[in-house]
Formats: C-alpha cells, sequence, structure tokens
C-alpha cells in the first residue's frame, strides 16, 4: 500500500510539470502527507490537464458518510475495475497524483517497530501515482442534496511490489510515464486497454532510505522526515534491503 508520502513542490513548479494552469488555492508543503490531507492531483477537465486539489481517500457517490475515504486511500489495480467502490472512477474518472517520493515500514525480526523508509527515484526526479476520483455530494435530513457541500476525493492505485520494494512491503504504487499520462486521463480511452499500464516500477528506477521514526507522527511535516537516519537511530535494516 501507500499510507505516507511527501508533496514537497509548489503549485506553479508542478502546472509547468503538467502543462496545466496553477490552481486557485495554494496547499501547504507537506513531506508527510497523510490520508484525508488535502493533495495535488492532475485530471481532464474538457479535453486538457487540470491541477486540482482533493482530498485524499476516496469516497464513492453512493456512500453515505464521507468518513469511509479514510479507509480508500489505496486501490488494488488487479480488482479496482471491478470493485464497487472502485469501478466508476476506473471507467472514467482517472487522475494523476504527483509525488516527490512515499514511505514505507520494514519489520525488524525481533523488534515490535518498524524501520521506514523513504522511496524515491534514483535520479530524484517527481514521481507520478495512477489515481483515480470520484465527487461526493452529502444529503440532508429531507434527502435533498446539500451541493454547496460536494466533496472531491481521489485514491492511489497499487500493484505487487517489484524486487526493489519486496524487503520492505509486498505492495508499492502504480508509476505512471509521461507517455501515458494522457491516455490514463482521457475518459474516453477503453480501460481495457490501460491495464498493461498497471505494473510494478522497473528495477533501478527507485531508491530506499533509512530515515527516522519522526515520520509516524502526521503532526511532524518537515525535511527533516526525508534525512538519511544514523547508526545510532536506525532499528535495523533488513540483510536483503539495499540501500543507497
Amino acid at each position: 500500500m501507500c499510507g505516507r508520502y511527501v508533496s514537497a513542490s509548489p503549485p506553479d513548479e508542478l502546472a509547468r510539470y503538467f502543462g496545466t494552469k496553477a490552481p486557485a488555492a495554494e496547499l501547504e508543503q507537506s513531506f508527510n502527507v497523510a490520508p484525508t490531507n488535502e493533495v495535488y492531483t492532475v485530471r481532464f477537465d474538457a479535453g486538457a490537464r487540470s491541477l486540482t486539489a482533493m482530498t485524499w481517500g476516496l469516497v464513492p457517490f453512493w456512500a453515505k458518510d464521507r468518513k469511509v475515504g479514510s479507509r480508500m486511500i489505496n486501490a488494488r489495480s488487479e480488482t479496482a475495475a471491478e470493485k464497487p467502490a472502485f469501478r466508476r472512477a476506473f471507467g472514467w474518472r482517472r487522475c494523476l497524483i504527483p509525488a516527490d517520493g512515499f514511505f514505507e515500514w520494514a519489520k525488524i525480526p525481533g523488534e515490535k517497530r518498524k524501520q521506514p523508509y523513504f522511496i524515491h527515484r534514483d535520479d530524484d526526479e517527481r514521481l507520478v501515482f495512477a489515481g483515480l476520483w470520484e465527487r461526493w455530494t452529502p444529503k440532508d435530513a429531507e434527502g435533498e442534496y446539500l451541493e454547496e457541500e460536494t466533496l472531491e476525493t481521489c485514491t492511489i492505485l497499487t500493484t505487487s511490489a517489484n524486487a526493489t520494494i519486496a524487503p520492505v512491503h509486498d505492495r508499492m504504487p502504480v508509476l505512471l510515464a509521461p507517455g501515458r499520462w494522457d491516455d490514463w486521463l482521457n475518459p474516453d480511452t477503453d480501460p481495457a486497454s490501460l491495464r498493461p499500464l498497471l505494473q510494478p516500477a522497473p528495477e533501478g528506477l527507485l531508491v530506499l532510505r533509512p530515515v527516522t521514526t519522526m515520520v509516524n507522527s502526521v503532526r511532524n511535516k518537515g525535511p527533516e522526515l526525508v534525512v538519511e537516519a544514523t547508526a545510532e537511530q536506525l532499528i535495523g535494516v533488513p540483510s536483503d534491503v539495499v540501500t543507497p
């Protein structure tokens, strides 16, 4: 899964990167994005890419309560097209979710605590997750829609881990290369044609960096969270994890 990630790029930089306009509102820089936080996404609006803020944790249009979104931060790519919570979004509400890296925690034999890792590209280029989005509108006591309270939410698609990530976790986010962004975003694209994109990242693309347990607290949001842990700060490193 992917339960925490880094979103440190300013919106004007993201807008240039994706060829969009900057959004009206700027989100706070975060090196520890957590479920239910507001996050940047890219989707198609009127046939063009649009940089938009959404809540992380997909709320299906039929949900009675928005709280269900906290349990839907990830969607398994193997089953998203069939699951009731995700199948409509997989059909025509697909998005991109930019990140500067993400975190996973490795189990250490003999320890109850886990060692956190910051996972990023070897060249420090931006990551782009495959995502889905939905629009949810609550109802009042009489069953009337409260349009002014409409919420847009998103989820990150995951796939099986590649050999780099497998020692830490058995799942990883689906990463999309620039040449496939518009195929993924276009609601007219046949969803069946997109299944070959839902694969683990190529070997050698990502590296793991052990970091301190400060990332465990969602209150911590600063750049110190991605600094490599010292030998004294390490809980432990599994023997099959290779770090730069």
